[in-house]
């Protein structure tokens, strides 16, 4: 039994694994305001009328 428990990771080394870690608040964010969207829009009034072609 003693065999089998050392082939696993301690509690250490899985809490540090890097896919086993918390991403960072905001770094994936998709979502935003809709005043950052008007001034994408002002900024690009191409965007507008593209957007509108394709409904």
């Amino acid at each position: 039994m003693s065999n089998s428990r050392n082939n696993q990771p301690s509690k250490a080394e899985v809490q540090t694994t890097k896919l086993n870690k918390l991403p960072l608040a905001g770094k994936f964010d998709t979502e935003f305001s809709a005043e950052e969207a008007a001034e994408v829009f002002e900024e690009h009034p191409s965007a507008e009328n593209r957007s509108q072609n394709q409904e």
